[in-house]
């Protein structure tokens, strides 16, 4: 019948690529699968196979120099659409997770100087702790349902942006090697015409996606981590407002290349991430491994750091009244959210292996401390989150049914 109304079948799949923090849950396992095949018979296979070159990088560098960058691509889009156009657009929007974000990297990094400042070697970690993993978090956030205010959701996912945009200029000025100028003159010609092509209207994606791959192999030659080209590209992808309306176009190249990057990366590039990192072999390790310092620092400044800087100083701004409380929540749930802020599993994983290069034993350690951490972090807030009231929309739906 013509004008009859096709009904699509439900899709199980759909909804689970639909769901925002199912990647969070598909990470999960990937670490838990890297942290069983480093233990196992296959664990020769699984380090022989990272340390294989194809070309001129091993496949581990692959994974983090150039399958990474990709990642960074996409989160420096989300950060550019969310602080033009999206949930960071305005200055009252960016105070509590701007504020809370700070915190979030100051603390933990306050406390891992505190039991590291003896050993020049390992006070190089110190960025190690500032980092909160979105996709982790926000996966434990999804396994608790209508139990967590939909106003912390939010603003958990602007606190994350924050805190990714810090990692990248942690990472940028903190974590750079010897410097090779020729490569960052290529580089800067390349950035340069990227945002030529930007200021002339260039609407089409694919000169900015060429122009990106040359500056990922400049970057990558001039001792600055190549993540950092991904980021680079991403602020020269335009973004065209709707004239007269709120929100991007559809037909934003910025909005394009989002959409097309929105199931790749959560799904593909942070799993096989997250499976070539989390690997660390527990053999020979006792409980003392995790009162080594390193081990220490990066746990305690996830556990204890995140929650004391993301809830202290959110809590400070609050009271002071420069912002209100996230809409139907209590302190109850902001504390719950905090504890799910030390799960900084992606970022704080990419961060040690750039702080420890060449010293396996140092990266099995800060994996040892990233693993406990997070966990303990993501029990500890589900925990929180579990006995904390219901918000009053979700308890009165749950009365009326």
């Amino acid at each position: 019948m013509a004008g009859r109304l096709r009904i699509r079948p439900f899709s199980m799949f759909r909804a689970f690529l639909d769901n925002q923090a199912s990647g969070g849950i598909v990470l999960m396992f990937a670490a838990a699968a890297a942290l069983v095949v480093a233990n196992s018979p296959l664990s020769a296979s699984y380090f022989g196979a990272l340390a294989t070159h194809l070309g001129p990088l091993s496949v581990a560098h692959w994974i983090n120099d150039a399958l990474m960058a990709v990642f960074f691509l996409f989160v420096g889009l989300e950060i550019k659409r969310e602080m033009l156009d999206g949930q960071l657009a305005t200055w009252p929007r960016r105070i509590l997770p701007g504020v809370a974000a700070l915190g979030g990297m100051i603390v933990p990094a306050l406390i891992y100087a505190a039991l590291n400042h003896n050993n020049p070697a390992t006070m190089r970690g110190w960025a190690i702790p500032t980092a909160t993993d979105i996709a982790f978090a926000l996966g434990v956030l999804s396994l608790l349902g209508n139990r967590v205010p939909a106003a912390l959701k939010v603003f958990l996912t602007a606190l994350a942006i924050i805190d990714d945009l810090g990692a990248v200029i942690i990472i940028a000025l903190f974590y750079t090697a010897q410097m090779s100028l020729p490569a960052l003159g290529g580089a800067a010609l390349t950035l340069a015409a990227l945002v030529l092509l930007n200021r002339r209207g260039v609407l089409i994606l694919w000169p900015y996606l060429l122009l990106g791959v040359v500056l990922w192999i400049f970057v990558l030659k001039s001792g600055v981590h190549a993540t950092i080209a991904g980021v680079l590209l991403a602020l020269t992808i335009p973004l065209r407002r709707s004239p007269g309306l709120r929100g991007d176009l559809p037909a934003s190249p910025l909005h394009r290349l989002e959409h097309a990057l929105h199931y790749v990366t959560p799904f593909v590039i942070i799993p096989v991430f997250g499976f070539a990192n989390a690997g660390v072999s527990l053999a020979g390790m006792t409980l003392r491994n995790l009162w080594d310092p390193l081990t220490l620092g990066v746990a305690s400044g996830l556990l204890v750091g995140k929650l004391a800087g993301v809830f202290g100083f959110a809590w400070a701004t609050i009271r002071l009244g420069f912002v209100e409380m996230p809409a139907n929540s209590r302190w109850s749930h902001l504390f719950g959210v905090a504890l799910l802020c030390g799960v900084g599993f992606t970022m704080s994983l990419f961060i040690g292996l750039l702080a420890f290069e060449g010293h396996p034993d140092l990266q099995n350690e800060v994996k040892l401390g990233i693993i406990v951490g997070s966990v303990l972090a993501a029990l500890a807030g589900a925990l929180a989150l579990r006995l904390s009231p219901m918000p009053a929309p979700q308890l009165a739906e749950a009365q009326s049914a």
